[in-house]
């Protein structure tokens, strides 16, 4: 197929015009997005649509109308409500849902019993409507689950040769999508944020809700009321990652990361490759520019993009609901406690893994260390341990952490009740002490339960002869004093098959498995 590229003059429009009314397809520029328009009242040009974006069929479609009584013969009824919104906001980036009348197909609506409608405040867009003489059904003019084009040449890119023309209006002025809401049920829900605020919709008619799919996503058997709730939308070819981080953390984050671009803010302090997505402060310019930011992130080659986080109120919400869906809802938070657990046999080599995470930026939050602070501060603790298992556990006041040694490595019974004496306290002073990014060092990760408070676990572990060598030299022990710790550990098969990841400390380089580790949890 021939795409024609047309300008915005009368000939053209009306040329345009004439290609929707023979049931062609012409994508067209709004203030929102381009959308791609085919005749809503014509089936087979409907179903046209779906076929060169690759879109499923159950997606429903938004029909686009040029005068506000244009919406009276698709829908049964226009609610007080509707009517109220109508009035206040036609023509805008605001999209209605209501029960649908016997003129609408069920391609453009997804099957359903309701169509989506709006007014584009575009004003190319509503001559193009006047021009066919009839409603324009149209989603956003792109190959489904790709960024949603704010510019004429990435339409062109994913479209040409797909479609019967494309209108070049240059630039959108608002970059996302309209704001959907559905008024079939008594109390209306926002199905997809906008341009056009919650704020600003209960302003007119009181209450409405949000639909939880908006910020959390729609499970696989849930039915869509709505375009952009199920899939994953928006997303370039480059794998994005959210992190939820205050500016600082965010800079530290990135800077630290390798084969990684940033997607943030003006201003953002980034020293890998960037692609900016408008001001901190300003909500409208991050919506504006969000599109055409996910496009260019495919143009700098690298393998992974971590984007910060936008904020959740007002137009904010609309960004957010777009990025979320470009990240496939993979968010790191690090505003809560982003813990690797790390563990393994005694005398693997963790010190060594740890020295490195360190250098990568993480917190090391060091058990033993732990243990030593609150063998030193917990004078409770320490009469516990002297009810169970002596008093010569103390030497000079201070206990002994040998002797104590020596009394349970042997005795599995004991073990298990140090255990449950000491790893409560350990883990509670080590949660104090996470936050950012943090590796748990803790060679009794599973014997505490700690596994459960951690994102993901990498063990360490090597040749039994090297850890014999090694505990002998850094403990001053005798060799069948440290075949006994050996002895007392989990075996290497229990932290292969209980742990994400293990680091094979036999020689391999170590560095290079660590970043392969990162490069996937992270």
């Amino acid at each position: 197929m021939n795409t024609k590229i047309l300008s915005t003059d009368e000939y053209d429009i009306a040329l345009a015009g004439e290609i929707i009314r023979n049931g062609g397809l012409v994508a067209f520029p709004t203030e929102t997005v381009y959308g791609l328009g085919a005749n809503a009242l014509d089936d087979h040009a409907v179903k046209k649509i779906y076929a060169a974006k690759g879109r499923p069929s159950d997606n429903p479609l938004i029909v686009h109308i040029s005068k506000k009584e244009d919406i009276v013969p698709l829908v049964k009824e226009i609610t007080p409500k509707a009517q109220a919104l109508i009035d206040a906001f036609f023509p805008s980036p605001l999209t209605i849902i209501l029960p649908k009348s016997g003129i609408i197909g069920n391609t453009v609506s997804g099957g359903l019993d309701t169509v989506a409608v709006r007014m584009p405040e575009n004003e190319i867009a509503r001559k193009l409507i006047q021009a066919a003489g009839c409603p324009i059904a149209a989603p956003s003019a792109n190959t489904s689950g790709l960024p949603s084009p704010t510019k004429a040449k990435y339409v062109i890119d994913d479209m040409n040769g797909r479609i019967d023309a494309v209108i070049d209006g240059g630039d959108c002025k608002f970059g996302v999508e309209s704001t959907v809401i559905t008024l079939v049920p008594d109390t209306p829900v926002i199905l997809r944020p906008g341009a056009v605020t919650q704020e600003m919709i209960e302003a007119v008619i009181g209450r409405v809700s949000i639909d939880k799919a908006v910020l959390e996503g729609m499970k696989n058997d849930e039915t869509a009321a709505s375009p952009g709730m199920k899939y994953k939308h928006y997303s370039p070819k480059t794998k994005v990652v959210i992190v939820n981080a205050d500016k600082g953390e965010y800079e530290n984050f990135v800077n630290a990361r390798k084969n990684a671009a940033a997607l943030c803010y003006e201003g953002d302090n980034v020293t890998i490759k960037k692609v900016t997505y408008g001001r901190e402060e300003d909500a409208l310019s991050q919506a504006r520019e969000l599109f055409d930011a996910l496009r260019r992130l495919d143009e700098i080659g690298v393998g992974k993009v971590y984007a910060r986080i936008p904020q959740t109120n007002g137009v904010g919400m609309a960004v957010y609901n777009r990025l979320i869906r470009a990240a496939a809802f993979n968010v790191i938070d690090l505003k809560k406690p982003f813990t690797i657990g790390l563990t393994g046999q005694t005398g693997a080599g963790k010190g060594f893994v740890c020295r490195y995470f360190r250098e990568l930026g993480f917190t090391v939050i060091d058990s033993d260390a732990v243990v030593k602070y609150i063998y030193a501060q917990n004078a409770e603790l320490l009469r516990r341990l002297c009810d169970e298992f002596g008093q010569d556990i103390i030497e000079k006041g201070v206990l002994d952490r040998k002797r104590l040694a020596e009394i349970v490595f042997n005795d599995s019974v004991k073990l298990k009740k140090l255990n449950s004496i000491v790893h409560p306290a350990v883990m509670e002073e080590c949660k104090k002490r996470a936050h950012g990014l943090c590796v748990l060092d803790a060679p009794q990760l599973f014997e505490a339960g700690a596994q459960r408070d951690c994102y993901k676990i990498i063990s360490v572990t090597a040749p039994t002869g090297l850890r014999m060598q090694r505990i002998i030299e850094r403990d001053g022990i005798t060799a069948d004093m440290a075949m006994s710790r050996i002895n007392a550990q989990l075996s290497e098969e229990f932290y292969t098959d209980h742990s994400d990841f293990v680091i094979k400390n036999d020689g391999s380089d170590i560095k290079i498995q660590i970043d392969r580790i990162l490069e996937e949890i992270l």
